[in-house]
């Protein structure tokens, strides 16, 4: 990369909050803060060298836990990513975000972003004021992702602990470990160390230009239900009630329902509410076949989809209209 200052990349970085913008009165606790307090330019000023890589410009779209993620939200950020990258003046965007639901943001975003240009998510495990923070160095490893012309058409990739992931395949694995996120199925996109960027797969899915769906500030509800010993149908007779569009169930093993839970699933689906079956297991796929008798209850798969992905996806496939016959083909392809 030239090393002229007005040659380097131009990177947009949207702070939400999260850890990566927490503080604690502690240095020795990575528990007990609190998320999103500090500033995008606090964030910037701890990665002095970040100007080697990058020109940034820096903005605060919100200041939360990523547990309070909303889809409102969602849509102020996602019109706001599709404006900055529809600028010829910006190369690329990174988004720092918590960790609680990273993963949803990212995969929303990966189905609903209009362009070419890198989209990197970031986050830490640990609060900036802690000993050892694991931000700045997952926030300069993000901008030098988003600076690379190798992110280019890969979609929405996040960059936590020297890996770089797709946004569909990537999820929490730890509660508190530095290397949380993981790719269980397909493994890491490839890796991000000392300004140094390396792919070693590509995105084989259809994303952002190749994926139809807009995002919308009140996507239809969905929710999700959990099968286990002793299942009740309750939730799902719960929801169906409150008149939601979708349901998930995070199925056992391969997506398999409780006895108690099919019979609701059948008549929910009778109802015209959307069922996909997803699983709790948190790797692997969801086939149709003889764990749950889909053509019978009118249920639908999640393929690798985790339950929160599939939620994602089920929304925004409702939204578009798309029809009760098609979303299996809609969970296949993307």
């Amino acid at each position: 990369m030239n090393s002229s200052h007005t040659s380097l990349p131009r990177i947009a970085v949207l702070a939400t909050g999260g850890t990566i913008a927490g503080e604690a009165g502690d240095a020795s606790k990575t528990s007990g803060y609190k998320a999103g307090v500090l500033g995008v330019d606090k964030l910037l000023g701890a990665v002095p060298s970040l100007s080697q890589v990058a020109r940034i410009h820096a903005e605060q779209v919100a200041s939360i836990d990523s547990k309070d993620m909303t889809p409102a939200l969602w849509a102020t950020l996602c019109t706001r990513v599709n404006a900055l990258l529809a600028q010829d003046d910006i190369d690329g965007i990174v988004i720092t975000h918590g960790t609680d639901t990273l993963e949803e943001t990212a995969y929303l975003l990966h189905l609903t972003v209009k362009s070419e240009k890198p989209v990197v998510l970031t986050a830490a495990m640990r609060p900036a004021t802690a000993l050892s923070a694991d931000g700045p160095l997952n926030l300069l490893n993000a901008v030098t992702v988003a600076a690379s012309r190798a992110s280019w058409k890969q979609g929405v990739l996040v960059a936590f602990n020297n890996q770089i992931h797709c946004a569909r395949d990537v999820t929490k694995t730890s509660t508190y470990a530095v290397d949380a996120f993981r790719s269980p199925e397909g493994g890491a996109l490839g890796w991000v160390q000392d300004g140094q960027v390396e792919f070693q797969r590509a995105v084989v899915r259809p994303h952002t230009l190749r994926s139809p769906f807009q995002i919308s500030a009140d996507l239809p509800v969905v929710e999700i239900v959990t099968s286990y010993a002793g299942a009740s149908r309750a939730a799902i007779d719960a929801f169906v009630a409150a008149g939601v569009k979708g349901l998930v169930i995070a199925g056992t093993g391969n997506g398999s329902l409780h006895s108690a839970l099919q019979q609701a699933v059948a008549e929910a689906v009778r109802q015209g509410v959307a069922v996909v079956r997803s699983s709790r297991v948190g790797a692997g796929h969801v086939m149709r076949n003889g764990a749950a008798p889909d053509d019978a209850l009118g249920s639908i798969t999640a393929d690798a989809l985790n339950p929160y992905k599939a939620r994602v996806l089920l929304m925004l496939a409702l939204a578009a209209g798309t029809a009760s016959a098609d979303l299996q083909s809609v969970f296949d392809t993307y």
